[in-house]
């Protein structure tokens, strides 16, 4: 059953945290200072993330004894709200995949693991990425084919991860990859042997994006993420903490860009009217406000149902990456339409919003793909019942 839209259901002290972090996002990194970034390699600056790191962008997951913790006790509750903001001011950083890589090892690592690298994540020092879709650009465990071997001197890993956000700004990823034929989850040091950085190219504005090659690169045994093996579960929970983070991103891309697009039409006259007076607009808009509020639906109720490890989490997940991936990027794509020939110029803004809602479409599965896994899904479950 879906909840309301995460917006109406906010603390006073989660409404602190989103106008806090929206005075941030304007006073440190305006839209003008996202275009200067675009010429910097990194995608953003090491003290800047340091600061955000400050006001709680890389803790929400981590473990308590380690400087993590959330306002609420919901992590992913709050941290929609953070990613929501981050949409709208399509703020720099790797926000996703620090997070996700602080939740597993919360979740699953060794202490020597958590000690050596939480406190680093948290303090926003270091950054470690997730490395997990291949060359098909798959997001999901089928598509793994990156090995762990086991050899007498210990696991040696062999494979290329591709996608790998802020991959050339990392110390650390977490790999996916396969030991004995069954998912599981390691650590692994960039600069260590056998690993290679490649970068590779975006189209967004600050986020890069890099593949990541191994060749017999160690794996150190405490430095598997839980058990050998046994990595499957977790990993479609941090699937589901990445799409819930996306569709809130999403929402957040949509909803500044039909604000400024809808004070645009109301200030460009057109024989003699505004042209949001004209009924065919008031009928495109109407459609992306119905697109947007729904959107907004079930971005919080897959935020609940992954903090209450709800069983139809990944159904949500497979639906509201399906709905939001297409309806935001519509969204986006009409208002370029409504703004005319200066939404397709360099000088506008809106083109910075159609980059992040393209790449946020296709990150961590397409909306194509996602009905395609909510109809396997569909399928299974009529199968078991008749």
């Amino acid at each position: 059953m879906l909840g309301l839209p995460v917006q109406l259901q906010m603390s006073d002290e989660q409404e602190a945290f989103r106008e806090a972090i929206r005075r941030f996002i304007e006073t440190e990194v305006p839209l003008s200072k996202v275009r200067d970034l675009y010429g910097v390699a990194e995608g953003f600056e090491s003290a800047w993330w340091q600061e955000a790191a400050r006001l709680g962008w890389t803790s929400l997951f981590a473990d308590e004894r380690y400087g993590g913790g959330s306002l609420s006790g919901g992590r992913v509750r709050d941290a929609v709200i953070l990613a929501e903001e981050i949409g709208r001011g399509l703020a720099p950083g790797p926000f996703l995949p620090v997070n996700i890589v602080a939740a597993a090892i919360s979740r699953g690592g060794s202490d020597e693991i958590k000690t050596e690298l939480l406190p680093a994540l948290v303090a926003g020092e270091a950054v470690a990425v997730w490395a997990f879709a291949e060359r098909a650009g798959r997001w999901t465990l089928n598509g793994l084919e990156a090995a762990i071997d086991r050899t007498g001197d210990g696991l040696l890993l062999t494979g290329a991860k591709h996608y790998v956000e802020a991959a050339d700004n990392a110390s650390h990823a977490l790999v996916a990859a396969l030991c004995d034929g069954l998912p599981t989850q390691a650590i692994v040091r960039l600069d260590g042997p056998g690993v290679a950085v490649r970068r590779g190219r975006s189209i967004d504005m600050t986020r890069r994006f890099g593949t990541i090659c191994f060749e017999n690169a160690p794996v150190e045994p405490a430095w598997v993420v839980g058990e050998v093996g046994q990595a499957a579960e977790a990993l479609h929970q941090q699937l589901h903490i990445a799409v819930a983070l996306q569709c809130a991103e999403l929402v957040g891309v949509a909803d500044r860009t039909l604000d400024f697009t809808i004070e645009y039409g109301r200030d460009r006259f057109a024989f003699g009217r505004p042209i949001l007076s004209f009924q065919e607009l008031k009928h495109r808009i109407a459609d992306m406000v119905q697109w947007l509020e729904a959107s907004k639906a079930l971005a919080g109720a897959l935020a609940e149902a992954v903090d209450e490890g709800d069983a139809d989490a990944g159904r949500l997940a497979h639906t509201a990456k399906a709905y939001i991936g297409d309806k935001a990027a519509r969204i986006v794509d009409d208002c370029v339409q409504i703004t005319g020939g200066i939404g397709v110029t360099w000088e506008h803004d809106i083109h910075m919003y159609n980059r992040r809602a393209a790449l946020l479409r296709a990150l961590y599965g397409s909306p194509e793909e996602h009905k395609e896994e909510l109809y396997c899904l569909l399928e299974a479950t009529v199968g078991a019942s008749t």
